[in-house]
């Protein structure tokens, strides 16, 4: 009953989630569903300590009701290095 409870909550996007920013990787994180604020809030705990196992830095967490589309948001700007090598185009007339 309570899974079903859940999914209906979820489904109205008043399900609790953890929502977990990081500045590196640049990335947001969402786990859930929660039933409850204080359910979610105890498990936050150990997302946060994956996310410091794997090396994350700059990590901020929210708990909110919200219906993520994405459980994991990657900024590809972020990760993407200026290249040092020049591109020409032309043409050869021959």
């Amino acid at each position: 009953m309570k899974e079903f409870l859940l999914w209906i909550l979820n489904l109205l996007g008043l399900a609790y989630w953890i929502e977990i920013v990081t500045d590196y990787p640049k990335c947001t994180y969402y786990f859930g569903p929660f039933m409850s604020y204080e359910e979610a809030r105890m498990a936050q705990g150990g997302y946060i300590e994956d996310l410091q196992q794997e090396k994350a830095q700059g990590i901020a967490v929210i708990i909110k009701r919200t219906k993520p589309v994405t459980l994991t948001i990657f900024d590809e700007k972020e990760d993407i290095k200026p290249s040092k090598r020049v591109m020409s185009f032309g043409s050869s007339v021959s």
